[in-house]
């Protein structure tokens, strides 16, 4: 099972996802690249303070008075203290340190140059050969929240620019499909039977050769349904004339012959002639049933057919019709030709099969359904079923080809119609109905 996406909402999620990602990989690269730059300028920061620091300690402690041991710098006012430092001599005695220095913090031993504890990042610098150490520590999570709130900092504005980005893409992808979406809503929204060429548009490069085949096979498909439409006509036509013909001479020899036996095997060739005549004329009907011209490529009101093929019947079976019409027009793509072929057919049905005790009921909607019935004996369903098919009826003595509803549910699947058959008919005990929606194309 084949799952189909919209190429819209493909190029939409895709790009989207991607320029999300692009944003949230350029953050990462940032901030790599930011806290790298932070370290730097943090190490700088050391080893600028103990630059600045030592001639200063140094110059304190020699010039104490009797050698006065540890002592801690004095601050001139509370404050957060992120570097720290520590004096000591060789053998790491305390000489001096900062009001809020941590011995702990430092190494025993005092040394020069950058290390790093599991806390805190130190530089060691020395003086008056090697003698006096300065230590300055800097703690390591001054450090890590210093690069969270560089990090969050470039992130904050992705909360805005994210949503823009992503809202300027569907807009992007929606304005350069927007011909590619009209020229599927077209071949959409044509009726089943239109034909004529699609309009190509401004279409992009890659859709328009699509365009062009699209047109060209339409072109072929009505030139071939034409051809065959001329051919069925073509068919029917040279077919009648020499049955029509035949059957002339065959009436005109039977008025000669003198001899009733003779006069009665021409009888019968007449009515072969006849029959054949009728079957040729179902079998060209259903040729054209199947031959995919049941569609017209704009809409007709069918009521004025139907009307008219019903005065047709009414002059050859008077009283035997009940017609109904609407108020209203009934419009539908189904071409008139086929939809007189359809109605003659399942009206001779009735007539043929039904009740002649009771009228054949003809009802047209204005909802575009129509219902075409007879009174009779029922239909079994297994016989029902078999109704459509070729040269099937059911157990009936009337004469027929078994043709003529299977000409109508062809025209009907053509046309993308159901052809409902039942028996008994709608609010009835017995008899047949066909039902068909005219309004459903």
């Amino acid at each position: 099972m084949t799952t189909r996406t919209s190429l819209q909402k493909t190029l939409g999620i895709g790009l989207t996802l991607g320029v999300t990602l692009l944003w949230l990989l350029g953050v990462t690269a940032s901030g790599l690249v930011a806290q790298h730059e932070m370290n730097e300028v943090f190490d700088s920061a050391l080893e600028e303070t103990a630059q600045r620091i030592l001639p200063l300690a140094v110059t304190d402690i020699l010039n104490r008075e009797n050698g006065a041991g540890n002592q801690k710098a004095p601050a001139l006012k509370d404050h957060d203290e992120y570097l720290t430092y520590l004096v000591r001599d060789e053998y790491g005695n305390i000489l001096l340190q900062s009001h809020d220095a941590d011995s702990g913090v430092f190494s025993r031993t005092p040394a020069e140059g950058f290390s790093d504890t599991l806390t805190h990042r130190l530089y060691g610098v020395s003086a008056v050969s090697n003698t006096i150490y300065l230590e300055v520590a800097e703690p390591l999570a001054h450090r890590r929240e210093s690069a969270l709130e560089a990090g969050l900092a470039l992130l904050l504005p992705l909360l805005v620019l994210i949503p823009v980005s992503l809202l300027s893409v569907w807009w992007i992808v929606r304005l350069s499909l927007r011909k590619v979406v009209d020229f599927q809503q077209d071949i959409e929204s044509r009726g089943a039977g239109d034909l004529t060429p699609v309009a190509e548009g401004q279409l992009p490069n890659e859709f328009e050769p699509i365009a062009v085949a699209v047109n060209r096979l339409l072109e072929r498909l009505h030139r071939a349904l034409e051809s065959e439409r001329s051919f069925t006509a073509n068919s029917a036509h040279e077919l009648r004339t020499p049955l029509a013909t035949a059957l002339a001479k065959v009436q005109r020899l039977k008025t000669r012959v003198p001899y009733d036996h003779l006069k009665n095997d021409i009888a019968e060739i007449e009515e072969a002639l006849r029959s054949l005549s009728v079957l040729s004329g179902k079998l060209l009907e259903l040729a054209k049933a199947e031959g995919g011209g049941a569609l017209s490529q704009s809409q007709k009101d069918l009521a004025p057919i139907l009307a008219m093929i019903v005065r047709d019947f009414e002059a050859h079976a008077p009283g035997r019709f009940v017609l109904s019409l609407p108020e209203n027009d009934v419009n539908s793509f189904l071409d008139p030709d086929a939809f007189a072929i359809l109605v003659r057919n399942l009206i001779e049905n009735a007539l043929k099969h039904g009740s002649r005790s009771e009228p054949v009921e003809i009802n047209l909607n204005d909802n575009g359904v129509l219902r075409i019935s007879n009174g009779g004996e029922r239909v079994p369903p297994e016989q029902l079923a078999l109704l459509r098919n070729r040269f099937a009826r059911a157990k009936t003595e009337a004469a027929g080809s078994g043709l003529g509803l299977a000409i109508a549910d062809a025209i009907a699947e053509g046309a993308g119609m159901t052809l409902h058959l039942r028996s008994p008919a709608t609010g009835r005990q017995d008899g047949f109905e066909a039902e068909l929606n005219l309004a459903c194309i």
